[in-house]
C-alpha cells in the first residue's frame, strides 16, 4: 500500500472505499428481516396515536400506506447509488455538495441519526427498566439501563455490517410474534371497554380538517424516513446484486422487496398499535399502556420486544450511516469503529426524549430540510450524470468535484431555497422540499455551474468508464496519487 498524500487522505478513509461485488453481503431476506426491525419503534407508535386524535384508525391506516409506498419508491430510487457503484452517502454527497462541503449536509444527517440513536435507547432502557423491576421490584435506573443497553449497541455495530444483518435476521421473526401479541392484549382491553379500535377518534374532524390531518400522516410517515432515505447508499451498497444486469428492477430487488413490502406492512402494523395504545392508556407508548393491562412474565416478554426493536432500528438505520459521515469528516484517523462511538456519545449529549411530546412535528421539521437534500441527489445522479458517476474524482483533492475551494455552490443554494420553502409549508414538507430543490438545482447546474466545471461522466456519459456493477466494474481506488479501476469480466 502506497504512502497516502496528505491532501488527498481523509478522502480516502479504509471505511469509506466503494465495496466489491464479493463485499456485498446483504440480500433480499436480510434487508427484508432488517425493515421489520427499523420499522417497529416506539416513535411509530406515536403518528398513529396522533393520527386517530382526529381521523379514525382506517384512515390512518390509508395514510400509512400512501407515505410508505411513497417513501419505499423513493428509498429504492436513492439506493441505487450504493448498488451501481457500492458508494456511501457521504461520499457521493461529494458531487452535489463538493469534497468540503459535503461534509455540512452530511453531518446534518449524522446528527439527526444521532438523535434518532438517543431516542430509540431512551425507549428500550425504560422498558428494560420495567422488566428488571417487575422481576425485582426494589431496581429501578433507567439511566443505568440507557447505559448498558446503548453499548450493546454500539458494540454490535462496530463487529460490522453482517453483525447487524445477523441480528436482524433473529430478532425479526421473535418481534413479529411479539408485536402480535401486545396488539392483541390492547385491543382485547378496548373491547372491554365497549369501544372499537377500527370507529373510535379522540376529537373526530370533518371535511378539510379532516382531509389535513389525513395529509400530514402521510408526510409524518414519510418524513419518519426521510433521514434514511437521504443515505440509503451507506446500506444499499452492501447488497447483493448481479453482475452485468442492465434491468434497473432486477439490479434493485433486494431495496424494492424491503422498501415497498416489509416497510408499509410493518410500519402500518406498529400505527395500529400506537392507536390502541392511545385508547387504552391516553398516551402514544405501549410501556406505558401495557403495564395498565398485562402484568408478570407477560410483561416482561412483551417489553422484550420492544428493546429488540429499538436495538434493531439504531444499528441498521442510524448507527451505520452516521458513523459513515464521522469517518468521513473526521479522516482515516477515526475508523469505522471509533465513529460507532461518537455516534452514541452525540446522541446522548443532544438528549432527544425531551421532544418526545412534540414528535411529529419534529419529524416534519426534519423531513424538510432533509427532503431538500434528496431532491439534489436524485437530480444529480439520474438527470444531469444519468447514473454515471466519474468515481476516481470522488477521493481526489484536486478533481473535478473540487469545484469553489471544494464547495459546490449550486448544492447550497438549491438545500437553502428547498429546505426553506418546505419550512413554510410545513405540512407538505417532504414533497415540497425535494421538487423546489431538485428544480433549482438542476437548472442552475445545468445552465450555469457544470459549465464553469465540466462534469465528465456529464461530457462523455460513457458506460464503459463511468457505470459500475451494471458493466461488470468493482471501482478500486489506489492509495496513492491517482486512482485507478478495474473492469471485472
Amino acid at each position: 500500500m502506497g504512502k497516502t498524500n496528505n491532501n488527498t487522505s481523509y478522502l480516502k478513509s479504509p471505511d469509506l472505499l466503494p465495496i466489491s461485488y464479493e463485499g456485498r453481503k446483504i440480500g433480499i431476506r436480510g434487508f427484508f428481516a432488517m425493515w421489520v426491525g427499523m420499522a417497529i419503534l416506539l416513535a411509530t407508535f406515536d403518528i398513529g396515536a396522533s393520527g386517530v386524535r382526529s381521523i379514525s384508525l382506517p384512515w390512518v391506516v390509508l395514510a400509512t400506506l400512501i407515505g410508505c409506498i411513497a417513501i419505499g419508491i423513493f428509498i429504492s430510487i436513492v439506493g441505487d447509488i450504493g448498488v451501481e457503484h457500492g458508494l456511501s452517502f457521504p461520499v457521493y454527497m461529494r458531487a452535489p455538495f463538493g469534497t468540503v462541503g459535503t461534509h455540512i449536509p452530511s453531518i446534518t444527517r449524522a446528527v439527526t441519526a444521532s438523535f434518532w440513536f438517543g431516542l430509540n435507547t431512551y425507549f428500550g432502557s425504560t422498558a428494560i427498566n420495567s422488566i428488571i423491576h417487575t422481576i425485582n421490584p426494589g431496581f429501578d435506573n433507567w439511566l443505568l439501563c440507557y447505559l448498558i443497553f446503548a453499548l450493546v449497541q454500539l458494540i454490535n455495530t462496530a463487529s460490522g455490517i453482517k453483525w447487524v444483518e445477523r441480528f436482524a435476521d433473529l430478532a425479526a421473526p421473535i418481534i413479529i410474534i411479539l408485536s402480535l401479541i401486545i396488539y392483541n392484549t390492547l385491543t382485547a382491553d378496548i373491547a372491554e371497554q365497549g369501544k372499537s379500535v377500527w370507529a373510535w377518534a379522540e376529537s373526530p374532524v370533518t371535511g378539510g380538517a379532516a382531509f389535513t390531518a389525513f395529509i400530514i400522516v402521510i408526510f409524518a410517515n414519510m418524513g419518519f424516513w426521510a433521514t434514511l432515505g437521504c443515505d440509503i447508499p451507506t446500506i444499499s451498497r452492501f447488497f447483493k446484486a448481479p453482475r452485468n444486469e442492465r434491468n434497473w428492477f432486477k439490479r434493485n430487488r433486494t431495496n424494492l422487496i424491503g422498501s415497498l413490502i416489509a416497510l408499509p406492512l410493518t410500519q402500518t402494523f406498529m400505527i395500529m398499535i400506537g392507536a390502541a395504545a392511545l385508547m387504552v392508556a391516553g398516551t402514544s407508548n405501549p410501556v406505558t399502556a401495557l403495564q395498565e393491562t398485562a402484568s408478570g412474565w407477560m410483561l416482561a416478554m412483551l417489553l422484550l420486544m420492544i428493546v429488540l426493536t429499538q436495538w434493531s432500528t439504531n444499528t441498521a438505520a442510524n448507527i451505520v450511516p452516521a458513523a459513515a459521515v464521522f469517518s468521513n469528516v473526521l479522516g482515516p484517523k477515526v475508523s469505522n469503529a471509533i465513529a460507532v462511538f461518537i455516534v452514541g456519545i452525540v446522541g446522548t449529549v443532544i438528549q432527544p426524549w425531551s421532544v418526545y411530546e412534540i414528535l411529529t412535528q419534529a419529524l416534519l421539521f426534519i423531513g424538510a430540510i432533509l427532503s431538500a437534500i434528496s431532491g439534489i441527489l436524485i437530480v444529480d445522479y439520474y438527470l444531469l450524470r444519468k447514473r454515471r458517476v466519474n468515481v476516481k474524482d470522488l477521493y481526489r483533492n484536486n478533481g473535478q468535484y473540487k469545484f469553489h475551494g471544494g464547495v459546490n455552490v449550486v448544492g447550497f443554494i438549491a438545500w437553502g431555497m428547498g429546505g426553506i420553502t418546505a419550512i413554510l409549508l410545513m405540512d407538505f414538507s417532504f414533497v415540497v422540499g425535494l421538487v423546489v430543490a431538485g428544480v433549482v438545482y438542476y437548472v442552475l447546474a445545468k445552465y450555469w455551474y457544470f459549465k464553469k466545471f465540466p462534469q465528465a461522466e456529464i461530457e462523455d456519459p460513457s458506460d464503459d468508464k463511468y457505470l459500475g456493477i451494471t458493466v461488470g466494474r468493482d471501482w478500486n481506488i489506489d492509495e496513492d496519487e491517482e486512482s485507478r479501476t478495474e473492469v471485472v469480466g
